[in-house]
């Protein structure tokens, strides 16, 4: 099965390579096509991927997506602020006629990948392997465009920057691979969010295979958020990879909301001392919805922290998993990292596989892990019964409240409204 299914996506990298732009990262995707062809897809047997299968992704016959037609902007979501400046791609493609670039510091150098210089993508796969991932492999393999932003020493990006993923299948199985590059130099500051949507009344299934990779200088300080709202029809693999300089300060806010088979990876790499990252999530699902999140925190230097909290909400027959990972390694000596996975599951039906780890070869070191998994408390639906509140809207309340934990840590304000009427409106 897993040489026929790689077929459809090495014609699609064949057909790539015939096209009039395909120029600008030749050697990129000629190495990526080499690995991908030597990577097996995972199986039930590969231990990070046991509770999720990519059969139904590796059994529907996708096509490439091509430069879309023209989109009314009036289907375009609010932008994530006021003052937000905005990147959109359709189906992967850059669109500038829906993108609002403003007013930005003179030195930042921000765009698509397919105008970018050959200097603003020269830490392009540096970041995320692709030897070892074999859908990061698919997505190089197949870069043709995408979305950068290089933010130079000692600069402060006041307004937020939005990249802007659009999916329109336009009745086709379409195959989207998002790119990202986000790179901010020594004592520098930004706030990036990553949005992957589909346009409304978009039900075709499609499949977004999305790699971010981001890397920050020293002291360099980056709010990252990104908010997966896909088709409840589509598949969304995506792996978001990040190495810290010396006392840089990350932090990284999740929010899953759609798709129907979702498998999203963060990777965090310590790679100067004093540095500290942040990794939230929230998952929230219903019907058949397979939401995976899985994420490694490599402490490969000393005197560094990480924080880690992941939520999810599961209703109906919908099946979560968690797989949490912390390297601490031997002169990773100083490290505080503490891992939570709390799950709250609203029906019999709804299943979670969580999998908190810690791995630890330093001897100094303060480190916790854990996770909780349980149902609506009754004693609390109770007490507020006793308040005149229905049952129904209790339960209601109690599950907002229990996101909301998440969502409330949000600093974008705009971003923080729009989702938290996401969670009032949400029939869970």
């Amino acid at each position: 099965m897993t040489v026929d299914a790689k077929q459809p996506f090495l014609k699609a990298i064949d057909e790539l390579e015939r096209t009039p732009r395909s120029a600008n990262f030749y050697a990129l995707r000629q190495t990526a096509r080499t690995q991908f062809r030597e990577l097996p897809f995972p199986t039930p047997r590969t231990e990070d991927w046991r509770f999720t299968s990519v059969a139904p992704v590796l059994q529907t016959p996708f096509e490439p997506a091509r430069q879309a037609s023209e989109l009314n902007a009036a289907l375009l979501p609010p932008p994530s602020a006021p003052d937000a400046v905005r990147l959109t791609f359709v189906n992967g493609w850059f669109a500038p006629k829906l993108s609002t670039l403003g007013q930005l510091p003179a030195r930042i150098a921000i765009g698509n990948l397919a105008h970018a210089k050959l200097e603003e993508t020269l830490q392009l796969a540096r970041i995320a392997a692709a030897d070892e991932q074999v859908f990061t492999a698919l997505n190089t393999a197949l870069i043709h465009d995408g979305a950068f932003v290089l933010v130079p020493d000692h600069v402060v990006v006041d307004r937020p920057i939005e990249f802007l993923y659009l999916a329109l299948p336009g009745g086709e199985h379409l195959a989207i691979t998002p790119r990202t590059l986000i790179v901010t130099g020594k004592n520098s500051r930004a706030t990036l969010v990553e949005r992957y949507l589909a346009v409304a009344g978009a039900d075709d299934s499609y499949f977004t295979n999305a790699v971010t990779e981001i890397a920050l200088g020293p002291a360099a300080v980056l709010d990252h958020y990104k908010v997966q709202q896909e088709s409840l029809h589509a598949f969304h693999i995506a792996n978001t990879q990040v190495v810290l300089g010396a006392a840089a300060n990350f932090t990284t806010h999740y929010i899953a909301l759609g798709g129907n088979l979702v498998r999203n990876e963060v990777r965090v790499r310590f790679e100067g001392q004093n540095a500290e990252a942040t990794v939230n999530g929230l998952y929230l699902a219903a019907g058949k919805q397979h939401l995976d999140s899985y994420t490694v925190i490599d402490h490969a230097v000393p005197n560094c922290a990480s924080h880690e909290l992941y939520k999810g909400v599961l209703a109906d027959q919908a099946h979560g998993v968690f797989n949490g990972k912390i390297f601490v390694r031997q002169d990773a000596q100083k490290t505080d990292a503490k891992q939570t996975n709390k799950v709250l599951l609203l029906s019999d039906a709804a299943t979670i596989n969580t999998k908190p780890q810690l791995e630890i070869f330093a001897d100094d070191v303060k480190c916790t892990h854990g996770a909780t998994i349980g149902q609506l408390d009754a004693d609390q639906v109770f007490y507020l019964q006793t308040r005149g509140i229905p049952a129904e809207q209790a339960r209601r309340l109690l599950t907002y409240a229990f996101a909301n934990d998440i969502v409330s840590r949000i600093k974008i304000e705009a971003i923080r409204d729009q989702l938290e009427n996401v969670l009032v409106q949400r029939n869970l």
